[in-house]
């Protein structure tokens, strides 16, 4: 199994808005090593890496379901909740969707997460 690390920030709206403007600007350029994905919170954070979804992932790199539908009768939870869920994983880059033989398939693409965080003063 390939195993992928992700490295995910936490930052609030106001400063990742900043942080945003500020490389549109070429005011700042972000490092190499730098989070590529970012949370408002440590709560929001924990909402999309909760335990029902570190136990989908599970599932999906265990039993490599080949739709949505299979996924569904794995573990039990309705499709419109798998597929609103995967969606939002794959927006964090956590998962990937993708087609084959008209059936959308889960991919996990990342296994392992670290976080960075700090409290800023300012």
């Amino acid at each position: 199994m390939n195993t992928k690390t992700i490295k995910v920030g936490i930052m609030s709206l106001s400063e990742y808005k900043a942080r945003t403007i500020a490389i549109a600007k070429g005011e700042y350029r972000p490092m190499s090593d730098e989070p590529k994905v970012w949370f408002e919170s440590i709560k929001s954070m924990a909402q999309i890496l909760s335990s029902e979804n570190q136990e989908l992932l599970k599932t999906i790199l265990q039993k490599s379901p080949k739709s949505l539908k299979e996924l569904e009768e794995l573990t039990g939870r309705a499709k419109s909740n798998l597929s609103r869920t995967l969606k939002t994983l794959e927006r964090y880059g956590i998962v990937e969707l993708h087609k084959e033989n008209n059936a959308l398939v889960p991919e996990v693409k990342a296994t392992h997460f670290q976080v960075e965080f700090g409290v800023n003063a300012a």
